[in-house]
């Protein structure tokens, strides 16, 4: 299953200034998979090392950090050779030996012609727990699950990826294809973007069933995770904020209240549970703004916020939500209260642009879904479920911040209406690359 990621692993080969690389995600989204595929095509030799199924390694990084002597000692346990720039180095689940994490500042500085990808289903746990690593000894990159396009590219329809992405222009997509493009929308949002999943339901006949029992899976695996991760106390409390996320997102107002959690619960409570789910990549935490003035992050208020999974196919999951119900005529786009769709758009946000994003609201009279900071520029992006027309609270938003180009994302087919550009749910990775005046 080929994934964009590739090509930001192929820049990393060739870069003068290539440093060990950490592939952070979520468990499950496909980390292993893609480090071994780019190594298969671009490396004459590739060593695997998992910390986690071979305990021998632990000790290989005890007795100290030296990178030639670890090298050497890992040669003789694999009884194999590591050459520089023709072997791709893996050390996958590095999270399970600490010392291993900090010994690629050691590689970095003296053996930086050894190519070294690290990863781990709980690695950016690890990192947050950390003290005293080697920033700037490294070099990172997120990888998220597919997000729609990839999804096009997973299921043969790589010819309308290809016609999405080279949209030039505002002019309305034939009605035809746009109706064929939010059957295909409608399909991904039930099914997500995790790898499994999706394998299940293209090499069984697109089965739903099928799908959703992955997908059940893959959340209850993530209950085990905060058993085994964890300690037991903190693992109650991860599992009860994971478990009432969709309860908090079926509100009118998504704002996260703590004693939705549990009666009398305050934020100091669960500050710990948040930002191991944050951390493993689980969940995404969106701040609100009121002020909005560059840079965004000095103007985030950190005690009101909203928080969506990584996967808009597990959140459709964990509600039980019916594929019949969801898949059947524009159901799918007014269930929910709006969420799976507010889900989803972020996670084809967050999926090509890795930085933060907040929602805007003002006096309790408007509120704008998203607003990110891009190039100097703020952008706020409504998102609408169905095909509304309603534009009172970005009409706010510019009456008040004039210099924002104001965006929407709806069901509606892409159009240029006055000074708002509307993107359609299926183009929402677009946003805000194209700017308007572009698309």
């Amino acid at each position: 299953m080929k994934r964009d990621i590739y090509t930001k692993l192929s820049e990393w080969k060739a870069s003068l200034q290539r440093k060990p690389l950490i592939l952070q995600g979520a468990r499950q989204v496909g980390k292993t998979y893609i480090i071994k595929a780019f190594a298969k095509d671009t490396y004459a030799e590739t060593l695997y090392l998992n910390f986690e199924e071979d305990k021998r390694l632990q000790s290989l990084f005890q007795e100290n950090l030296s990178a030639s002597r670890i090298l050497r000692d890992i040669e003789l346990l694999y009884h194999t050779k590591i050459n520089p720039h023709t072997t791709l180095l893996i050390f996958d689940e590095i999270q399970e030996c600490q010392p291993a994490l900090n010994s690629l500042k050691y590689f970095q500085e003296n053996e930086p012609d050894i190519h070294i990808i690290a990863a781990g289903s709980l690695v950016g746990v690890k990192l947050g727990q950390t003290r005293g690593f080697p920033v700037g000894k490294v070099n990172f990159l997120k990888l998220y699950p597919l997000n729609f396009f990839e999804f096009l590219s997973a299921i043969n329809r790589s010819d309308l990826r290809d016609y999405l992405q080279n949209i030039m222009t505002s002019q309305p997509i034939n009605e035809a294809i746009h109706a064929e493009l939010l059957k295909i929308l409608k399909e991904y949002i039930f099914v997500g973007g995790m790898p499994a999943v999706i394998n299940q339901y293209r090499l069984n006949n697109y089965s739903y069933e099928l799908a959703r029992q992955e997908q059940l899976e893959i959340v209850h695996s993530y209950v085990l995770d905060f058993a085994k991760y964890a300690q037991p106390f903190d693992a109650i409390k991860i599992s009860r904020v994971w478990n009432n996320i969709p309860e908090q997102l079926a509100k009118d107002n998504k704002k996260f209240i703590f004693s939705v959690i549990r009666r009398g619960a305050r934020a100091r409570d669960y500050e710990y549970s948040l930002q191991w789910l944050m951390d493993s990549g689980l969940i995404y935490p969106i701040e609100n703004i009121s002020d909005v003035a560059l840079p965004l992050s000095a103007h985030a208020n950190h005690e009101i916020f909203k928080i969506y999974l990584m996967d808009v196919g597990l959140l459709g999951a964990m509600c039980h939500l019916d594929p019949m119900v969801m898949l059947d005529g524009n159901e799918l786009f007014t269930s929910f209260k709006g969420s799976l769709i507010e889900n989803y758009v972020l996670q084809e946000i967050k999926s090509h642009l890795d930085s933060p994003i907040y929602y805007w609201t003002s006096e309790g009279q408007a509120e704008v879904d998203f607003l990110l900071e891009h190039q100097q520029t703020v952008y706020p992006l409504e998102v609408k479920a169905g095909i509304s027309k309603k534009k009172k609270s970005l009409r706010l938003f510019g009456g008040t911040y004039p210099q924002s180009p104001l965006s929407r994302c709806t069901a509606m087919n892409l159009a240029q209406d006055g000074g708002i550009l509307n993107y359609p749910l299926y183009l929402a990775a677009l946003f805000p690359q194209r700017g308007h005046g572009s698309v």
